[in-house]
């Protein structure tokens, strides 16, 4: 069985092997002694704080195989972003040129600098190490996230957001990055995406060219993979679109890729949970049970695993095996939110 809890700090070597094999493009996690310390510490304070409304809490979660110990995975949120640092991001929009004695209409796509998304919740760092790639271990990782927030709503904003891993190489060639490299940066992608994700954004600000940049003047490379995906982020991106994401323009400054966003109570798995009171019967969860993502309800000590729960609809109770229990520490009489792991149609 594979539970999700909070990172703690003995978790730092296996969270620096996690960040070895992202490999480059995956900001979020460099490989960085300094900043993965600040990063989990970062998160153990936010799981420790009485919190009214989002700010700058950063949560980081790791799933773990409690068979063999190994931590396997790991997936975050921010609770608003752009309240420390400047949150960047390019948005594709459209400006006409026409001219009605002419008889000449040409509508032109546009980059924008901006930073719409100030104050928005984003999941983050969701990373299955190859290991654990099998059953429902990835859409655990993704779908956690959401029952967590709808079970705190006052820790996050209403609109949450992910940025998804734009196009690049095993060698981490970006051709979104490489035009820009050319023209304004003179430093590669793997530097400029290391130094982001170390917090070093102010170059961002002194380089980044502050005027609309017109699409048709990038190279034919770049232009082609603006709004796509790396072919290893697609499986997220679908699961996100499951959820009711969607794309309204707005990719990342290094390597175009799209950044989705939904509403809270609009994502699907927050949605269709349902939040219960634990009545422990091994017999009754195994035989009327459906197979669900559970976490408990509590925030230092939260736990979550996939397991069987067979909802009492006359007491209005949540029926879970003793194993179970004692994997999300809850005993008779807690609460849990679940929702089930077959999507609704």
């Amino acid at each position: 069985m594979y539970i999700i809890r909070p990172i703690s700090s003995s978790d730092y070597n296996a969270l620096y092997a996690v960040a070895e094999e992202s490999g480059i493009g995956f900001t979020s996690l460099p490989v960085n002694e300094a900043l993965l310390k600040r990063k989990i510490n970062k998160s153990l304070d936010a799981f420790s704080q009485d919190v009214s409304k989002p700010g700058g809490e950063s949560y980081l979660f790791v799933m773990e195989d409690i068979t063999t110990g190994e931590v396997v995975g790991t997936t975050g949120i921010e609770a608003a972003v752009g309240t420390d640092d400047a949150f960047y991001h390019y948005h594709l929009g459209k400006v006409v040129h026409a001219s009605r004695e002419l008889n000449i209409h040409n509508t032109v796509e546009i980059l924008t600098f901006c930073n719409d998304y100030t104050g928005v919740s984003e999941i983050c760092t969701l990373f299955l190490r190859e290991s654990a790639r099998h059953g429902v271990n990835g859409r655990f990782l993704s779908k956690v996230r959401f029952l967590f927030m709808q079970e705190h709503r006052e820790r996050f904003a209403d609109i949450v957001i992910a940025e998804m891993r734009g196009v690049s190489d095993e060698n981490g060639r970006s051709p979104f990055w490489e035009w820009l490299e050319e023209h304004f940066f003179s430093m590669d992608f793997p530097t400029a995406d290391y130094l982001t994700g170390i917090g070093n954004k102010v170059f961002i600000a002194e380089l980044m060219p502050k005027y609309p940049i017109y699409v048709n003047l990038l190279s034919p490379e770049a232009q082609a993979v603006i709004g796509k995906v790396h072919k290893k982020t697609e499986p997220a991106l679908r699961l996100l679109q499951e959820e009711g994401f969607s794309c309204r323009g707005y990719v990342d400054i290094f390597d175009g890729g799209p950044t989705v966003e939904a509403r809270l109570s609009h994502i699907n798995t927050a949605q269709r949970s349902r939040r219960a009171a634990v009545h422990i019967d091994d017999q009754s969860a195994a035989q009327e049970g459906e197979l669900c993502y559970i976490i408990n309800t509590k925030i230092a000590d939260f736990r979550a695993v996939v397991a069987d729960v067979s909802f009492d609809e006359l007491t209005g109770q949540a029926v879970l095996s003793h194993k179970a229990a004692a994997s999300l520490a809850v005993q008779e009489g807690d609460f849990v939110r679940f929702a089930s792991v077959k999507p609704r149609k």
